[in-house]
């Protein structure tokens, strides 16, 4: 399945302007709080995402937080577990992120860094699985 065209463009435009601020916050280590606010401002201006209505900061999940929801039609559409842009994403954060969406019963994870985004979609058996979508 193909993007439209107008989209790619949208997409590949935004990206490149959030390239110089992903470069200097790797090189100034910025850390995890500072790296939602980055991915925030991507989820609007990349992705489309309307970040003061869809974007949810700080989902409550069972006495727990992570760091970004997203939701249409008063629906989580998907979870997304932030770690500092200096960091390598790992299996535990994976974990993590799975975690919280089987006790939420949402499909879709995003485990990100703002430098390298992986989509998963959460496979509900037993044992809770994944599958990764796509990394960018």
């Amino acid at each position: 399945m193909s993007i439209p065209k107008k989209v790619d463009q949208r997409i590949r435009e935004a990206a490149s302007r959030f390239r110089p601020i992903l470069e200097a916050a790797r090189a100034r280590d910025v850390n995890e709080a500072d790296t939602v606010t980055i991915v925030k401002g991507m989820l609007a201006d990349v992705f489309g995402w309307d970040q003061f209505l869809e974007v949810t900061s700080e989902y409550a999940i069972r006495g727990t937080y992570v760091d970004l929801a997203v939701r249409t039609e008063d629906r989580i559409r998907f979870l997304i577990e932030v770690k500092a842009i200096g960091c390598d994403l790992r299996e535990n954060h994976l974990r993590q992120a799975i975690g919280y969406a089987s006790n939420e019963g949402i499909e879709w994870v995003i485990l990100t860094n703002a430098a390298v985004w992986q989509a998963h979609r959460v496979v509900f058996g037993k044992p809770v699985g994944h599958e990764l979508v796509f990394q960018l």
